[in-house]
């Protein structure tokens, strides 16, 4: 098969693979296997390899007005994978595997069986209506950055900084 039928009739694949950051995330239903089987499925990913998974976090939810007690708990992890699939490309790709897990879009920020969002894509800034990369509040998210940190501990997000860093502020502290 073609690369260029592998990937699709969007847009074309990249000459050189870059690393990509895929938040996962899931509060309803079997929630580590939804996760275990996301990540069996981003390393199924054409034009894609080398991808490697954090260890899985609980957090509360966090919905349009703030944290919320009440509602299900997550389960998130952070996947860093080598990819040559466009940006639109792999965010059509996420979206897919969230479909297949029984993701439907009703509410913003709503409980969900699977939740796949593109961090960052190389150092590259995207800034489209369908896709703005770095993810515009990852550096605000301790359920992204925490697991970001355990899979790779130099992480840079494209122009906020270091995770590690962008972290320990969020905690309150200094590096």
């Amino acid at each position: 098969m073609s690369v260029r039928l592998a990937h699709g009739i969007g847009e074309a694949p990249r000459s050189r693979a870059v690393e990509a950051v895929v938040a996962l995330g899931a509060n309803l239903g079997e929630r580590a296997e939804t996760l275990a089987a996301a990540v069996d499925e981003l390393r199924d990913l054409p034009l894609s390899s080398d991808v490697r998974v954090s260890t899985p976090i609980e957090t509360i939810a966090v919905t349009l007005r703030g944290e919320d007690d009440d509602a299900p708990r997550y389960l998130n992890a952070v996947a860093v994978l080598r990819t040559r699939l466009a940006p639109r490309e792999l965010l059509a790709a996420l979206h897919r595997i969230e479909a297949r897990h029984g993701r439907v879009r009703r509410e913003r920020w709503g409980d969900r069986t699977l939740d796949l969002d593109l961090i960052a894509y190389g150092d590259e800034t995207v800034e489209r209506d369908d896709l703005v990369v770095p993810h515009p509040r990852a550096h605000e998210r301790e359920f992204v950055l925490a697991p970001w940190l355990d899979v790779d501990p130099d992480a840079e997000i494209p122009g906020r900084g270091r995770v590690d860093a962008l972290l320990a502020a969020l905690r309150g502290g200094s590096r």
